[in-house]
């Protein structure tokens, strides 16, 4: 196996992620496949499960993966063309490793990978151990590996069908923005029960009717303008990987994350009473009360979709959920983040409602920023964060809470402000809330004050992906 040119830069904190080819091609998939076979071998693991999403370079990079698994001397059992979701779903039913090929929600030349080893989402050093096994090179290849290939969608329905219990039908609209979830979520939905009106089902690699990102407003607004054409009371919207969700009422207005994990959270408390419900540092101030009112342990914990699911394995939580839209169900499901899974449990809980659009309508709010970037050369965000770690308890000790799990969090009675550095590209991530809309002016003005004397040139903009 030629041994590639490799970027550090595509080895992120939770993830691969690179620009094909420039940064990522066949050689480092190949590579990366060795690598990570080696890896499962040593942690005695002989099958892992590979499946990719929607994107136009995810065939070939499946299969110089493949190969390089094979040369590990592995079973490769081969899922084709999934959600994320359903890779997981594979590594908790078929074997217990697996990566899924996905650009996630980055721009469409854009893929990367995503690694469970030994039942385990990897991150942080056991990635940077695969990047430098994959600079040292590997011996012969081992005998013994092959492909098989399976299909996973009609287990995976099943199972979902058979959990979920609608107290009445729902009319939806379902935007799945050309990802992968086009072919498998609108279907699903429909086995629960539901009347489903499909937007953008068809997946392509191109994206060409709005990027699948459902955190981002602008691409909820053909879902919006459909639901009010017609009589749906609910609209779903998927990243282009299946693993995140947006909702959108009936009147248009978006539920974010922190409140979708609000609603949730009571219902698996009223079975999962004492149980410690796990969240990211961007979430709302109001879900920690809202999990405590419904007798849970609220836990603020760093963003990422692999650090929550080891953070939840630690303390047994039934529940966790990051405001990017990952949500993750323990309790009657396996652990891992699934848009669909998390779409059809919501529709249950609100099914129980004559008027589910009032029913998201009363979640407790506050005014909110949308997410913020500043851009930043390579390697400066964590450097500022630890400035800002610095500044901010020289400035705020003693009026506020601050809390340094990941960036800095400023707490005070009325709302929050957040700056930390981003896993995924050099920029700096801000997020401001407060429960008018003085506080919420006050805390910006407080928080970008406390960012300029760290660094002076930041130029704050809308977050880009």
């Amino acid at each position: 196996m030629p041994q590639p040119t490799l970027d550090a830069s595509i080895f992120k904190a939770y993830d691969i992620r690179g620009i094909v080819p420039a940064t990522l091609n066949v050689e480092v998939a190949a590579a990366l496949g060795r690598a990570f076979g080696e890896a499962a071998w040593a942690a005695g693991e002989r099958t892992v499960a590979v499946g990719r999403d929607g994107r136009l370079s995810g065939p070939g990079l499946a299969q110089a993966l493949m190969r390089g698994l094979v040369d590990a001397g592995l079973e490769v059992i081969d899922i084709g063309a999934v959600t994320t979701p359903m890779l997981y779903f594979a590594a908790s039913t078929l074997c217990h490793s697996g990566i899924q090929i996905t650009g996630s929600h980055n721009p469409k030349d854009y893929n990367g990978f995503k690694m469970v080893l030994a039942g385990r989402a990897i991150y942080g050093e056991e990635i940077q151990a695969l990047r430098r096994a994959m600079e040292a090179g590997f011996g012969p290849a081992r005998a013994g590996g092959r492909v098989r290939t399976q299909d996973v969608f009609a287990a995976y329905r099943d199972r979902i069908v058979s959990d979920i219990r609608l107290a009445r039908p729902m009319k939806i609209v379902v935007d799945c923005g050309n990802g992968i979830a086009g072919a498998s979520a609108p279907a699903i939905l429909r086995a629960i029960g539901c009347e489903v009106t499909e937007l953008f089902s068809e997946v392509d690699g191109d994206f060409p009717n709005h990027h699948p990102d459902p955190s981002k407003p602008e691409n909820l607004r053909d879902l919006i303008a459909a639901l009010a054409a017609g009589d749906a009371e609910r609209g779903l919207a998927f990243d282009g990987d299946g693993d995140r969700l947006g909702i959108v009422t009936r009147a248009g207005h978006n539920i974010f994350p922190d409140r979708q994990l609000l609603l949730v959270a009571r219902d698996v408390l009223s079975r999962v009473p004492g149980g410690t419900i796990v969240y990211d540092v961007k979430c709302t101030q109001r879900l920690a009360p809202a999990i405590e009112a419904a007798g849970g342990v609220p836990l603020m914990f760093r963003t990422g979709h692999s650090l929550i699911k080891a953070k939840m394995r630690e303390v047994n939580s039934p529940l966790g959920g990051e405001m990017s839209g990952h949500i993750f169900f323990k309790e009657r499901w396996y652990g891992f983040d699934d848009g669909t899974y998390a779409g059809c449990r919501l529709l249950e809980i609100l099914s129980r409602s004559a008027d589910a659009s009032a029913e998201l309508e009363a979640l407790p709010t506050s005014f909110s920023t949308p997410e913020l970037n500043v851009a930043c050369a390579e390697g400066e965000p964590h450097r500022l964060t630890a400035a800002l770690q610095a500044a901010a308890q020289a400035q705020f000790s003693g009026a506020a809470r601050i809390n340094t799990i990941d960036g800095v969090r400023i707490d005070w009675p009325d709302g929050f402000g957040l700056i930390r550095a981003s896993n995924t590209t050099p920029v700096l991530v801000l997020r401001f809330e407060g429960q008018s809309e003085a506080a919420l002016a006050r805390i910006e003005h407080d928080m970008l004050a406390l960012l300029r004397r760290v660094k002076p040139d930041a130029v704050v903009g809308a977050a880009a992906h």
